[in-house]
């Protein structure tokens, strides 16, 4: 199957992608404002950025401070 970029439904990945960087800056904009656990903060930015959406939803599950005020 030989995918051209011509070929592909931009309105269909738009609102996707769009999702997705906004998840990726909602993540990085927490880990700034908030404590995080098991690992440094750089750590997370890097596996949030770098591992997109994956990173993100593994950080809100796993590396979010639950303790203190939200």
């Amino acid at each position: 199957m030989d995918l051209e970029l011509s070929t592909l439904n931009w309105a269909a990945i738009a609102p996707i992608a769009v999702v997705l960087i906004a998840l990726v800056v909602y993540c990085l904009i927490d880990i700034a404002r908030h404590d995080v656990m098991y690992l440094p903060k750089w750590a997370w930015v890097l596996i949030c950025v770098l591992s997109i959406p994956f990173g993100a939803i593994i950080y809100l599950i796993v590396g979010r401070d639950s303790g203190g005020q939200r």
